[in-house]
């Protein structure tokens, strides 16, 4: 067990750890359930990259406008994603929800979010999903006009909810992430299931 540090507050993802997000909901039949050519169109088109300068502030409608410009034998395609955005959405990730909901009703901790995710598309996340409102509070990274993993996203969590970073223990689905919080004294831990995530938590001694 990991006794170096007592963990006060945990610091959860959302996309990928509570709730399951995933383009391929719409393209895959958009592409005839052809892998390679939505692949494609990922890696080429409407990249990672592209979808992240959103969740950092950029506006969707000028994304698509400028994605558009690129690539005009493929607008139809760019004005799905974020015309049809909402069919991405998944279910929640309900195994993580249930550790949600223990650490929340455990008065040792304090229990707050951290996202990328556009400021723009987030309000409908928190109408399709009541646990959201469980947390003190969420820090939404269009919003704050930047995005994990740079470090000023991480310091802005710490200084808003008053965190010591040495307490804490982040939560993300994504490596990257994980290693842009450890820059900061922030403990991680990378999400591959919540069983997994369960015994991670156990190793901080934190029982769910």
């Amino acid at each position: 067990m990991k006794t170096t540090n007592l963990i006060k507050t945990i610091i959860f993802d959302l996309g990928g750890v509570l709730i399951d997000w995933n383009p391929e909901y719409v393209y895959l039949d958009v592409f005839d359930g052809n892998r390679n050519k939505m692949n494609s169109f990922f890696d080429q088109i409407c990249t990672m990259d592209w979808n992240e300068n959103q969740d950092a502030g950029y506006p969707l409608a000028q994304a698509t406008e400028d994605r558009v410009q690129l690539f005009p034998e493929q607008e139809d395609f760019i004005r799905m994603y974020y015309g049809r955005w909402e069919e991405m959405l998944g279910d929640s990730i309900q195994g993580t929800v249930t550790i949600l909901r223990k650490l929340i009703d455990n008065p040792n901790y304090r229990v707050v979010a951290l996202t990328n995710w556009s400021a723009e598309t987030f309000p409908v996340a928190l109408k399709k999903f009541d646990f959201l409102h469980w947390f003190e509070g969420i820090v939404v990274s269009g919003t704050e006009q930047t995005r994990k993993p740079f470090a000023d996203i991480y310091q802005t969590t710490l200084d808003r909810f008053n965190i010591d970073p040495k307490t804490a223990l982040f939560i993300d689905d994504n490596l990257r992430n994980i290693r842009g919080a450890e820059a900061l004294g922030i403990n991680g831990i990378q999400f591959l299931d919540p069983d997994q995530l369960a015994a991670g938590l156990n190793s901080y001694g934190i029982d769910v």
